[in-house]
């Protein structure tokens, strides 16, 4: 897949895009900042682990036709986060790895008017068009409510609590509309 046959999504106030190298220092800025980086890795993360990031995300689009989006708002085109897919190869208990793993995270500004929401909608519309995959699922810190509504509010339940790396993570998972 190239970078001109990368989909891009729009919605009603944000255009979805595929990450690029370009977005290096968008990536950073929200990825060292402690609000954000609380519910994700517990500590902000340097400029070396933010580009690696972004290449993990890129790499995704390359190797497996799906992958992340940058978040931009329709009319300014301001950077305002992060949504998509992953396979992660996570070495966690339970398992997750047959199931595409769906995320997201914006920046302090864009949180707390319903951007993550109509995000996540449109990813899924696309993942449900797109991959054959019939469930998705999201991890999330089980103390992250508004992540665990955004994901509500998109179709997830809770499947069950598990754990990641020595923490506690909720397991949430979407079965993909019968068409």
């Amino acid at each position: 897949m190239g970078q001109t046959d990368l989909p891009v999504l729009r919605t009603q106030r944000l255009v979805l895009r595929p990450l690029a190298a370009g977005d290096a220092e968008d990536v950073f800025a929200y990825c060292s900042d402690p609000d954000v980086a609380r519910y994700i890795s517990g500590r902000p993360s340097t400029r070396a682990e933010s580009w690696s990031r972004l290449l993990r995300y890129i790499g995704h689009w390359q190797a497996l036709s799906f992958g992340y989006w940058v978040v931009e708002d329709r009319v300014t085109g301001q950077y305002l986060g992060e949504v998509g897919l992953a396979d992660y190869k996570r070495d966690m208990t339970p398992s997750i790895e047959r199931w595409p793993e769906m995320g997201w995270v914006l920046a302090p500004h864009a949180q707390g008017r319903g951007l993550a929401t109509e995000a996540v909608a449109a990813a899924l519309d696309w993942s449900d068009r797109m991959l054959a995959s019939e469930r998705t699922v999201c991890l999330m810190d089980p103390g992250h409510r508004a992540s665990i509504r955004v994901a509500a509010k998109n179709g997830f339940v809770e499947r069950c609590s598990g754990e990641l790396g020595g923490s506690p993570v909720l397991i949430m998972e979407r079965l993909k509309p019968a068409t």
